[in-house]
């Protein structure tokens, strides 16, 4: 089993960048699947970004592809999310997630482990 940790979220105007982090504890953090998430107001819960456990093969949402980056450091236990050019839309919590297939999947119920989220705010 495996905790998950957010961190990074915050307030930046839009056009500005924020990485987030998401640190595991427990064991076997390399040989999950890690994905972020994101939910705004309302709506419901949406694939960002996810990275398999090894290889490096990402997948990300169409919304943010060009603008966000997601990487991991398997010595640290640690999965990042870069975001680049933030808009008022990327207003939301965001949540990092871990799978213990190895397949990238988008959607919420196949993972496993979530963290408690962290909210990132865009200004306009």
């Amino acid at each position: 089993q495996v905790q998950l940790a957010e961190s990074g979220g915050g307030l930046v105007q839009a056009g500005g960048s924020m990485r987030l982090s998401c640190t595991a504890s427990g064991r076997g953090f390399s040989t999950y699947t890690m994905g972020w998430f994101r939910q705004a107001p309302g709506r419901e819960r949406d694939f960002v970004a996810g990275i398999r456990s090894i290889g490096g093969y990402t997948l990300y949402a169409d919304s943010v592809k060009g603008r966000f980056t997601i990487s991991r450091d398997n010595t640290k236990g640690t999965v990042y999310l870069q975001m680049n050019s933030l808009t008022p839309e990327d207003t939301a919590v965001y949540y990092c997630a871990a799978d213990k297939s190895l397949v990238v999947t988008t959607i919420p119920n196949n993972y496993d482990y979530w963290g408690q989220g962290t909210q990132v705010t865009v200004s306009s």
